[in-house]
């Protein structure tokens, strides 16, 4: 067999079983991190080799995808497809990814359009929807359901255990660096089932994001450069301005109108992309908001770097 799948997964409960059933007939590699509810069983009655992480180490899905490539033995499948246990894979993607690598030589690895399930069930589901859009053809970088050639992976030495958050895109940039090409296909890949429906998740998912901003801009300098400079002027040095404007009026306005065509680029800029007005004008809003938890993403970053503590997953749910 020409292709595996690494399946990885934590409490997933539904979704997980979703996924695997999307996936019968192939074989499937499931790694476990400290499930706590009937995900090993699931997956074993599914048919799938599994791999439950030792609780003792950081669970990270960099380190889950890395154990379940490593699992795979000695000599892989040519092509590893990685899956999110909250992700349901599309009929025919399989057997398309595969033929676009052994197609094209240079190709490290393929990815396809992932969408939500539920989009409408709430604001916070239409943010991750949205966010999943993007351009096919050449790429920098993409989430972490994708098709990568075994050969390309080794040489790119793999997923990184240490990164807790855009560990995707951290381990994208080693592959490019490693000469190999990625590339989004213009087909359906996967269907991602979020489940957000508190404000809380949403914030602690843009928690998770600064986190990731930082700790992977470190790592690959000049990377989320752009992210960064955002949350620092929008999530703390305006903020900081504005309460010295409590003092000096005109400066209280600058910041305010500053807020305000931020907010009115976002919103233009949704709109541009096929969104209707309302959408835009409703999803602006926590874009424009998100700067502040990603800034307490970037802290925690931070702060867990000078105190040399561990790299801890963040979750939202």
């Amino acid at each position: 067999m020409s292709v595996a799948v690494v399946l990885i997964g934590r409490n997933e409960g539904a979704r997980l079983k979703a996924s695997l059933a999307s996936l019968r007939g192939q074989r499937i590699v499931y790694v476990d991190s400290g499930s706590t509810d009937t995900s090993v069983a699931a997956a074993r009655e599914a048919g799938a080799e599994v791999v439950e992480l030792d609780p003792a180490t950081p669970f990270t899905a960099a380190r889950a995808r890395h154990a379940g490539f490593q699992a795979l033995g000695p000599v892989p499948p040519e092509f590893v497809q990685f899956v999110d246990g909250d992700c349901s894979v599309v009929p025919g993607w399989i057997e398309t990814g595969r033929a676009a690598l052994q197609n094209d030589p240079t190709l490290g690895l393929v990815t396809g359009w992932r969408s939500e399930i539920h989009p409408e069930a709430s604001v916070y589901n239409a943010l991750c929807d949205h966010e999943w859009h993007r351009p096919a053809g050449e790429i920098t970088a993409c989430g972490g359901d994708m098709m990568v050639r075994s050969r390309a992976y080794i040489e790119a030495g793999g997923f990184d255990a240490r990164v807790i958050a855009a560990e995707d895109d951290e381990f994208c940039q080693r592959i490019a660096k490693a000469g190999w090409g990625l590339r989004r296909l213009p087909v359906e890949m996967t269907r991602h089932d979020a489940a957000m429906a508190r404000f809380g998740q949403w914030w602690r998912r843009a928690v998770r994001s600064g986190h990731g901003f930082a700790q992977v801009g470190e790592m690959r300098p000049g990377y989320f450069a752009r992210e960064r400079a955002r949350v620092w002027a929008y999530g703390l040095v305006l903020p900081l301005l504005a309460v010295a404007g409590l003092f000096w009026r005109p400066l209280l306005v600058g910041v305010l109108a500053a807020y305000a065509l931020s907010y009115a680029k976002t919103a233009q800029g949704l709109r541009k992309s096929g969104m209707s007005t309302r959408d835009a004008l409703h999803q602006g809003i926590f874009l424009s908001l998100s700067k502040f938890p990603n800034l307490i993403g970037i802290l925690t970053y931070h702060s867990r770097k000078w105190r040399g503590a561990a790299m801890r997953i963040i979750e939202y749910k």
